[in-house]
């Protein structure tokens, strides 16, 4: 990985160098304080005004230089709607082409300018960042809360370049009235449902997008895999290696994700019946439940390294292990034993393939096709999140073969290894390995000793005065250093270990952690104790809880959708965090029983207001975790996917087993006594989100 100052570098317009921002100038800087403080020389509040007055310069040069070429621009453009109108008097093919032609080359000076704009908004969230760590402040907090919102604030210039889009218009515009089959020169206001095909327009509009995180149903949805992208923007595509890519492969993947979800939430409507069938509480089904997530934790780890060197056995060894497991799950009955129960659960964890679907995609598919195809998982992930329950409710049949039993409990295990069987056939005819050789690479890098490492974890952790190797330690931290401007290989490798990985971890990524804590362990109470109280409260069949939970997994693509393309486009990704946050602790208020009538709109709407929520928070959450997390954990077998999936596993594992506990206290308690956590962690993460707001800019 080449160091982030290099690459600044490498991608800046050669003839706009001087009015980008002085990333090098300013890292010096910081060094340069470092050495002041420790000495005596300077105190914190010099600092933080000298520092600020030099981001201000630095800022005001740029958006100086940024008002001026938009200038430029609108002048050209100016004098191109002249043309036009003179054509549209006389009307001529070769100088109707030739002013089309004169728009796009505006329309790719508009592109440079984007471009410009892009470089110098990350290098200021990186310069921000890197001070941040380097002295213990909380400047991004203070920096950005009295500049971005002041009335005559530069900032906003920057990272929301107001004033391009008018410009973007203007060029959009006059294209799409210049095109050869729109001869009535109908505007684009006046039917924006025409398609209007441009390469430059499409170029911007990917641009725009960028710059402003502006999104579509698709990235939004694809936001959810974490699979963490290229930080700086490129001009031309990256494309992975074609070679490695293989349809078939892609899909089958995608398939074990779909399957893997059907399996995880097929059995939630029964496992409360199950437990009763073997002689044990109904509550007990949260063990049950929770035994699959409780196996995942380390199941995460083990495929994580292991795609590292392949990606076909380990989905062999899935399919086999859940193929075992269902077949223990479903024997369970007729064996009369609660361990075969439990033991065919864990199987079934020890089988989940997650980090593999997700390395593939990230690893194996071309750039161009990597957006789909994580949205593709989320999907997956999604239908099968809801099908496993409306499987579930149409298995309700209760016959013997030989000594067998086939009913409601079982035949979730039963169709299940069937389901598993017939995707190992599939996955062995095929299923394509792809080349190992960048992977390979990576792991050489993944196996060099920890105390290569050490020394840039524990500069992590200084606050303010440094020592001489606490300075060298920062100045490698992410990744550069001001000579060379590329850091030692060490530094820039990923994290060997979880507890590496975790000491990378800034407080602003702690915190979205915590909320993808939060709201996987709201979601897994819900779900997993519904069957229970339901039964409890209103009497529902194990048809009703089906058709109940595959309603919620049914909601998450259209929720999607709303947020992805609208929503998320209105207002900031912080503000849609905080706001979910605060709908998914008002859902957990309205679950509570108060009175003793507890009623079925009470629970279906406060169920429902929780779950659309998570959903909603899950997505922005994730969004912002891949902005803010460092690169080292994008890569490597410990990246943030796995951190993430980790926090989330381990939040259904401690869901699960508190509906166990709170079981002791009887069914007429369960409900309050689960949704105390679950209000206080909400309340924690929504404190805790206040708290790092403005370093989530």
């Amino acid at each position: 990985m080449v160091a982030f100052g290099k690459k600044l570098k490498e991608r800046q317009i050669q003839e706009w160098q001087g009015y980008y921002i002085n990333y090098k100038l300013m890292k010096k800087k910081v060094r340069q304080y470092a050495q002041q403080i420790e000495v005596g020389t300077l105190d914190r509040r010099h600092v933080l005004k000298d520092f600020s007055r030099m981001l201000d310069n630095q800022i005001e040069k740029i958006v100086l230089f940024l008002l001026e070429q938009q200038g430029l621009l609108a002048s050209r453009i100016a004098k191109l709607n002249e043309q036009q109108e003179a054509l549209e008097q006389q009307p001529d093919i070769a100088q109707i082409t030739q002013l089309r032609e004169a728009y796009r080359e505006a329309g790719q000076d508009l592109l440079k300018l984007l471009f410009f704009v892009e470089i110098n908004a990350i290098g200021l969230r990186k310069i921000l960042k890197k001070f941040d760590k380097r002295f213990g402040y909380r400047f991004t907090d203070y920096y950005v809360k009295t500049r971005a919102n002041h009335p005559y604030s530069l900032l906003q210039q920057v990272f929301k370049h107001v004033g391009l889009g008018a410009v973007i218009g203007a060029i959009s515009r006059n294209l799409h009235e210049l095109q050869e089959h729109q001869g009535s020169y109908l505007s684009i206001y006046d039917q924006p449902a025409l398609p209007f095909q441009d390469p430059v327009v499409d170029s911007l509009k990917a641009a725009v997008d960028r710059l402003s995180h502006s999104t579509n149903f698709l990235n939004f949805l694809a936001q959810h895999a974490l699979i963490m992208q290229e930080e700086l923007p490129t001009t031309t595509e990256e494309r992975a290696d074609d070679q490695k890519y293989h349809f078939m492969s892609l899909t089958l993947n995608l398939v074990n994700t779909f399957l893997y979800m059907v399996n995880t939430y097929i059995i939630v409507p029964t496992a409360d019946d199950y437990s009763t069938m073997l002689g044990a509480p109904a509550t007990v089904c949260g063990v049950v439940i929770g035994a699959m997530a409780v196996a995942q934790v380390f199941s995460s780890v083990y495929f994580s390294a292991w795609s590292n060197k392949s990606y076909f056995r380990p989905l062999v060894f899935s399919s086999v292990v859940l193929l075992v497991g269902n077949v223990m799950y479903a024997m369970a009955l007729d064996c009369r034993s609660i361990t075969l129960l439990l033991v065919g659960r864990l199987f079934c964890g020890f089988g989940s393939a997650r980090a593999v679907n997700r390395r593939y995609i990230s690893d194996c598919v071309p750039l161009r096709i990597r957006m789909q195809a994580s949205a593709g998982f989320v999907s997956a992930s999604a239908l099968g999140m809801a099908c496993g329950p409306a499987l579930a409710g149409l298995l309700q049949t209760n016959f013997k073969i030989y000594k067998f039993t086939f009913n409601q409990v079982t035949l979730p295990g039963w169709v299940m290894a069937v389901g598993w069987l017939i995707y190992l056939i599939l996955l062995w005819i095929t299923f394509r390995e792809p080349s190992h050789e960048t992977e390979d690479n990576n792991v050489s890098q993944d196996n060099a000793g920890p105390g290569e490492n050490d020394v840039l974890e524990r500069g992590l952790k200084q606050p303010l005065l440094l020592s001489s190797e606490g300075k060298q330690e920062d100045e490698n931290g992410d990744g550069e250093c001001d000579e060379s401007e590329e850091a030692p290989e060490e530094s820039r490798r990923p994290a060997t270990s979880i507890v590496s990985a975790y000491r990378l971890l800034t407080p602003s990524v702690k915190v979205q952690l915590l909320i993808y804590f939060m709201l996987k362990y709201a979601m897994e109470i819900l779900l997993s104790e519904s069957s229970v109280i339901t039964t409890y409260y209103f009497g529902w069949s194990t048809s009703t809880v089906a058709i109940f939970l595959a309603c919620l997994g049914l909601t998450v693509l259209p929720v999607n959708i709303i947020v992805g393309s609208y929503i998320s486009n209105m207002f900031e990704d912080r503000q849609i965090l905080l706001a979910s946050e605060i709908m998914v602790c008002l859902g957990v208020l309205l679950s509570f029983k108060f009175v003793n009538a507890y009623t079925v709109p009470q629970y279906v709407c406060s169920g429902l207001i929780m779950f659309v929520s998570a959903e909603v928070l899950e997505g922005v959450n994730l969004s912002l975790l891949s902005r803010v997390m460092s690169s080292r954990l994008s890569r490597g077998t410990y990246n943030g996917g796995l951190l993430s999936t980790e926090a989330g596993t381990i939040a259904r594992v401690i869901a699960d087993a508190t509906i166990t506990l709170a079981g002791y206290l009887g069914q007429s308690r369960l409900l309050n006594a689960t949704l105390i956590p679950s209000l206080f962690i909400s309340v924690a993460s929504i404190i805790a989100t206040c708290f790092t707001y403005n370093s989530l800019y």
